[in-house]
């Protein structure tokens, strides 16, 4: 796991082999060529479509790239966006969220302008389009689409299962199709809910020395389910 400042660490499973592309494999191909994407890219799509994991594959891909969540960051002022242009690829997370203060666009537009004369990029992550997104700044807009604009669409049930299984698999747990097939027909459908619950399966295998079975993952939800009104996440 790449530890990278401000105490921000990537998360292990964010790998580009632990992603389903599903019908994204456009923008996973992209971000796994670096020079084939312009000066920047956005990548956009509704909560848990899989944008922290791809920004986050990104970086751990490249050891000259950096990961900045803008969540995590705006008490610390927009001068943490200074000195990042030495990197071949800097990826933001939640832009959108700068969107209406000046001084932080005004901070991104630099860093991009840094970056962009170093032949670096930016890859930024939103929940909505260039477009949808209230920058008052428009050259900012018009910059970070640059490369290319790409909506992550949601996976159907089939590349859902897949992806359980290639996140399993990454951790080095063995989840057979049936029992992926189960938890589908089981558990709530978005990503985060099912890798919520992977997350639970795994260490409740771990602590009883079991495989992942379905009478043995059907005891664990009914366990975790009668304990918590709330599903894992």
């Amino acid at each position: 796991m790449q530890q990278l400042p401000l105490a921000i660490r990537l998360r292990d499973f964010a790998v580009f082999e632990s992603f389903e592309p599903g019908p994204n494999g456009a923008v996973v191909a992209l971000l796994r060529t670096p020079g084939a994407a312009g000066p920047a890219t956005w990548i956009w799509g509704a909560e848990g479509s899989g944008k922290s994991h791809l920004l986050q594959a990104a970086c751990a891909a490249s050891p000259s790239a950096a990961y900045l969540p803008v969540i995590e960051l705006l008490s610390a002022g927009p001068a943490v966006l200074e000195g990042w242009e030495e990197r071949t690829t800097v990826c933001i997370d939640d832009i959108d969220r700068l969107a209406g203060r000046r001084d932080w666009e005004l901070a991104a537009f630099a860093l991009f302008n840094r970056l962009w004369e170093r032949g670096g990029r930016v890859v930024v992550a939103a929940r909505g389009s260039p477009a949808a997104t209230p920058f008052a700044l428009e050259d900012l807009r018009s910059r970070l689409a640059w490369g290319g604009v790409f909506r992550l669409e949601n996976l159907g049930d089939e590349d859902r299962a897949l992806a359980l299984r290639r996140r399993a698999a990454h951790r080095g747990l063995e989840l057979p199709a049936d029992v992926a097939s189960y938890l589908m027909r089981r558990l709530p459908r978005d990503m985060r809910a099912l890798c919520g619950w992977l997350d639970t399966l795994d260490t409740a295998a771990l602590a009883a020395g079991k495989r992942l079975t379905i009478p043995f993952v059907k005891s664990v939800i009914g366990t975790a389910s009668s304990q918590s009104p709330v599903s894992p996440s």
